[in-house]
Formats: C-alpha cells, structure tokens, sequence
C-alpha cells in the first residue's frame, strides 16, 4: 500500500482532481483526502480541480475553494491549468482523460497518483492503488489515511463527514453488493468524530427540489419496458430540460427509480447534452455487468453502476445498448 505522507512530504504544491459530474463519492474522495493534507501539511497549497459539484454538496468542508472546471471556456483561460506545475497531483475516482481542464495539471505534475475503485480503471501515473473490490474511492482514501496516520492525527470531523459522504453514495446508503463488514466499521468510526450524519444522508441522497421531483416523475412515466419487461429506459431531452428548467445536476436518482421498478435487471436513462449526443447511465441488479458495456463504449463504471456518452437519437442509443445487453442474456 502506497503512503501518502511519504509521496507528500516535501511537496509545496499539491493538487487534487476526480471526474467530470462529480457525484457523492467524487466530492467525498477528493474533499477529504484535501482536508487531511492541509492538517498534515498545513505550509502546503492544497488545491482542489474540479467541475462544480451539485449544490447539495455546498455542507462539505472546502467545496467553495474548488477551482472549477473550464473545459468549455476560450483557448486563453484554459491555459491557466497548464501552468499549474503540482509536485503531487491526486487523481480520485477516475481515469485522467475524464477530468477535464484538469488534464492539463496531471500533464505537468511531477508525480501523479491514481486512487480509484473502478473495475475499469488500468492505472496510471507514478503510484496507484486501485481496489475494484472496493466500496467506493473515499473508502480507498480512508485506507490510505489509516495506513500513513494510524492514530489519526491529521484526521478532524471535517475530513471524516466528506469521506462517509462518499461512502453513503457509492454504497447507495450501505445497501450495495460492494458493502463489507469492514466499510461499516470504517463508517461508524468517521461517525464517532461527531457530526450530523442522518441529516448529512437525507440532504444530500434522498432530498430533491420540486423541479427534480417533477422531472423524474415525467421521465418514469414516460419510460419504456424491453427486453420482456427486464430493461427499464428513460429518456430526457432538451425540450423537456427546459420545460422543467432542469439541468445535469438535476437527474440523480433517476435511473435508480428506474431501476427500483418490479421485474427490471437492468435500467437506463439518457439525457440529451446537445443535439443528438447523450449522457448515458446504467444500474443493474448484478445479472448484466454495466460496467462491460461502459468500457465498450469508452465510459467507465462498475458491474452494477456505469455511464458513458453516446451520439445518435434517443432510439439509436437504446437500439446500440440493447444490443450489448442482448449478448450478456445469451
């Protein structure tokens, strides 16, 4: 196992990034694994790239330092990543390729470390520890921590409600195939440091504004049942985003829904980014592996949780991932 304060001990500049969409895991990952560094290395600039969270995720220490994604900004203000030269750049949760502007940081570090649970994930950079076993990246940071700072001296309540955080999310609140004994031993000892984690669970997993609620019911209603009943699929496209004045942060937990329904293995939901080109998520039930199709499509994800980006109209997409999904039935 890699030691962090090790990698870190001489650094001045340290950056830390994860995915493009950042979800619960993402935030809980790379906002705790900053948080233990700025106490373990308080004379260290600890940075945080990253594209804006879900505003759910506001209540999480260090949030509103990030320094935000500019992939869809002028030639000029990109640019300004390039020259971000880190001694250590963190990579959490992900590939490097789906880290937008932050791309250009991990280029230019002098050493790059990858921390990630996805089954997808080859490895990069000069230190990984990758465990597709694992429940959830924040999970893995913890394991790093506990292993460079056995007594958890640089370890605060701050950084341990970001990682639960992670935790909660990626577990589906401790309910996944993933979850082991040892991730709810770790959960109750980051509870133990004293912060509010049933109000943490129900603000940022299970509340939704009223635009949300609406989307989601319009999406389920207007869903399709393939494959004998077995694939639930949602679609949202522009008309609709704009109808309900939703945008991508607004489409968590849709395609559990989806896949919560009676008789459905495996789930999808799109939703349309421009015209013709769609955010694609899939949940299975364990009987599809997800995270197959991801890769074949050049997404990323698990075996019951994955998503990718797909070109084509909303019929063409499913018509290509009901074709993959076809040949793990057979």
């Amino acid at each position: 196992m890699i030691n962090i304060l090790d990698i870190c001990k001489d650094a001045k500049w340290i950056g830390i990034t994860g995915h493009l969409k950042p979800d619960g895991d993402c935030v809980g990952a790379t906002m705790g694994l900053r948080r233990f560094l700025q106490n373990a290395y308080p004379d260290a600039v600890v940075d945080c790239l990253l594209q804006q969270p879900n505003r759910v995720f506001d209540c999480i220490c260090g949030v509103s330092d990030i320094i935000p994604d500019v992939s869809e900004e002028a030639e000029e203000i990109r640019k300004a990543y390039e020259v971000r030269k880190y001694d250590v750049m963190f990579v959490c949760d992900t590939v490097s390729n789906r880290t937008g502007s932050a791309l250009a940081a991990i280029e230019q570090a002098k050493v790059v470390v990858n921390i990630d649970h996805h089954i997808s994930n080859p490895g990069f950079g000069d230190f990984t520890y990758i465990i597709p076993e694992a429940s959830s990246a924040s999970e893995l940071v913890y394991d790093l921590i506990l292993h460079a700072d056995p007594d958890e001296a640089y370890m605060d309540v701050e950084a341990a409600k970001a990682i639960y955080l992670g935790i909660v999310h990626d577990t589906g609140v401790f309910q996944y195939s993933s979850l082991t004994p040892d991730t709810m031993r770790k959960a109750a000892n980051l509870i133990s440091y004293g912060f509010d984690f049933s109000k943490l669970i129900d603000e940022t997993y299970y509340k939704k504004t009223y635009a949300q609620t609406k989307v989601m019911g319009r999406v389920v209603l207007d869903s399709k049942r393939l494959l004998d009943g077995s694939c639930m699929v949602g679609v949202c496209n522009q008309e609709m985003m704009a109808e309900y004045g939703v945008g991508s942060k607004d489409f968590e937990g849709i395609v559990n829904q989806l896949r919560n329904v009676e008789g459905v293995s495996v789930a999808i939901f799109m939703y349309e980014v421009k015209k013709d080109e769609f955010k694609v998520s899939l949940r299975s039930d364990g009987t599809i592996d997800v995270s197959v199709i991801a890769t074949h499509f050049a997404g990323g994800g698990h075996k019951r949780a994955a998503g990718f980006t797909l070109n084509g109209t909303s019929d063409e997409v499913t018509k290509c991932l009901l074709a993959e999904i076809e040949k793990q039935r057979k």
